[in-house]
């Protein structure tokens, strides 16, 4: 394996970085706002079905109890 030294690796990695598109801050903001939603869609199905799973159980044990 050929070993570069730290002043190639340094340049190679700045070449490599140059390359990278990064993101505008409008695509930030609606990339950030988006997960928000999703995480806030996510934990309201999830205590849905908990409720939904916490009655079907209460009333089945209420019923044999």
């Amino acid at each position: 394996m050929a070993m570069t030294n730290p002043l190639q690796y340094a340049q190679q990695v700045r070449s490599e970085v140059s390359k990278v598109v990064w993101p505008t801050r409008r695509e930030v903001v609606l990339t950030t706002v988006m997960v928000f939603i999703m995480s806030a869609l996510t934990a309201i199905f999830f205590a849905t079905i908990d409720i939904i799973i916490r009655f079907g159980l209460t009333s089945v044990l209420g019923y044999f109890g």
